[in-house]
């Protein structure tokens, strides 16, 4: 279960979407604590990493502060749920996951990661992309949940094809990064098309 209820938003009433505590056999996501300022600032401050991103790397690491912040005022304000993923067997931070845009009238929400090089070719994105989903299917009754990946992203389009998205479309030139334009694929996942991990996710 949710650390705590987790309440509708309807009509002119706005209430709190609590972050979940969630496990597998790999890893934990979490609610974010000011003590990930410096694991944040070093995955958004590197160029390598963000190279597909749709904004500039950090340059400033009270950035990395604000980013906290925002993720606990989405949580006040019941708009979506950004959680840290650490390794369970270490404890070692490898980066982000969450649901943005929650939309409890049209039952949808967005996608979104983001993971450090240390983390990649693992399958961690998958895992916790999943761990995550299965959360919000459950408990937010979510209809669709949409993702976008820049074009030359192969890596994060597979992640969204394992996890049962599929492309819809494509945004040409919707990004412009330091001068560098760039498109997007559309992905979409719908609740009939879901199928959960085989893996149980322990709530805690």
């Amino acid at each position: 279960m949710a650390d705590g209820p987790v309440t509708v938003r309807g009509g002119n009433m706005t209430t709190a979407l609590p972050a979940p505590s969630l496990r597998t056999g790999r890893l934990r996501l979490r609610a974010f604590e000011d003590a990930d300022a410096d694991g944040l600032f070093a995955l958004h401050s590197s160029a390598h990493v963000l190279r597909y991103w749709d904004s500039p790397p950090w340059s400033e690491r009270e950035r990395a502060g604000r980013f906290v912040e925002t993720c606990r005022r989405m949580a006040r304000e019941g708009t979506g749920v950004r959680l840290a993923v650490d390794r369970a067997s270490d404890g070692a931070f490898l980066g982000w996951c969450g649901l943005f845009g929650w939309n409890p009238d049209y039952r949808s929400a967005s996608l979104g990661y983001c993971y450090g090089e240390a983390a990649w070719g693992h399958g961690y994105a998958t895992e916790a992309a999943g761990t995550l989903l299965r959360w919000a299917f459950d408990t937010l009754d979510l209809n669709r949940v949409q993702a976008e990946a820049d074009t030359r992203n192969a890596a994060s389009a597979r992640v969204l094809e394992k996890l049962g998205f599929v492309r819809e479309g494509t945004l040409r030139e919707d990004c412009v990064v330091n001068g560098e334009v760039s498109d997007s694929w559309v992905y979409g996942l719908l609740r009939r098309e879901w199928r959960p991990p085989a893996e149980p996710v322990s709530a805690r």
